[in-house]
C-alpha cells in the first residue's frame, strides 16, 4: 500500500506527536507535511494531501471550523484526532465534513491501518469511470459528481458517498448502520443521526431541481434508490 508516495497532512499543536508521526511515516515512504495550527493548516492545503489528520482541539481555529473550510477544496479523507468524542461532537464532525475520528492515546499500528483503510477506498472511488442516467439525474462515479437537468448538485463528500452506495445498489434497501458503516469505509458501530440528517440535506437538495425522490423511506427499514 505504501509503495505509491502518499501526501498526508497533519495538523496538531502537539510538536512531540507530530515529530513522531513524522518519523514513522516517512519510514513508511509518505511525504509528511505539518502543521500547528488552523490558519497554518489552511496555507497548506495547497500541498494537494491524500489524506488529512487533524486535532480537533487546535489553538485559535478548532478541527470542526478547519474541516468546515477546506472540505469543498479537498476531497480527501479527514482523519480527526481527539482525546475525548461524546456522540454529538461525533455527529458534528461528520457533518462538518470528516470521515473518522481515532481516540488519543491510540496505537501507530492502529492509526496505520485506519489510513491504509481510506486511502485504499479512495483508490477504488477513483477507479470507477461509469456514468448512470436516472431520468434528468446524471451520476458521475468518475468525476464524483451529480447532475440534474444539466444542472450540478453541491453535495458535501458523505453526500456523495450515500448517493453513490444507494444508486449503485438500485432498488435495495439497506438500514441505516449498514449505509453508515459503507460511507465510513471501514467496520464501524452505525450513527443513525448521522445517515438521518445526511438524507435530509440530500433530499432539500435535489428537491430544489426536481419533484422525483430518488431516496426513498421504507418505513422501519431503511432506505433505498428509486430508479
Amino acid at each position: 500500500m505504501n509503495v505509491i508516495n502518499y501526501k498526508i497532512l497533519m495538523i496538531d499543536d502537539d510538536r512531540e506527536l507530530l515529530k513522531m508521526l513524522s518519523c514513522y511515516f516517512a519510514l513508511k515512504n509518505y511525504t509528511v507535511i505539518t502543521a500547528e495550527n488552523g490558519m497554518e493548516a489552511l496555507e497548506k492545503i495547497n500541498a494537494k494531501p491524500d489524506i488529512i489528520l487533524l486535532d480537533v482541539n487546535i489553538p485559535g481555529m478548532d478541527g470542526l471550523e478547519v474541516c468546515r473550510r477546506i472540505r469543498d477544496a479537498v476531497s480527501c479523507p479527514i482523519l480527526f484526532l481527539t482525546a475525548k468524542v461524546e456522540e454529538q461532537d461525533r455527529v458534528m464532525g461528520l457533518l462538518s465534513g470528516g470521515d473518522d475520528y481515532i481516540l488519543k492515546p491510540f496505537s501507530l499500528k492502529e492509526l496505520d491501518a485506519r489510513i491504509v483503510a481510506h486511502l485504499k477506498r479512495e483508490e477504488r472511488l477513483h477507479r470507477k469511470t461509469e456514468q448512470r442516467f436516472y431520468g434528468d439525474l446524471v451520476i458521475d462515479y468518475a468525476c464524483r459528481n451529480v447532475k440534474i437537468k444539466g444542472q450540478a448538485l453541491d453535495f458535501t463528500k458523505l453526500e456523495y458517498d450515500i448517493i453513490e452506495f444507494l444508486s449503485v445498489n438500485p432498488d435495495i434497501v439497506f438500514d441505516k448502520e449498514r449505509i453508515y458503516e459503507k460511507i465510513k469505509g471501514y467496520d464501524a458501530e452505525g450513527d443513525s443521526r448521522v445517515v438521518t440528517e445526511l438524507i435530509r440535506r440530500i433530499r432539500k437538495k435535489m428537491k430544489e431541481h426536481t419533484e422525483h425522490e430518488y431516496i426513498e423511506t421504507v418505513w422501519g427499514m431503511g432506505y433505498r434508490w428509486r430508479k
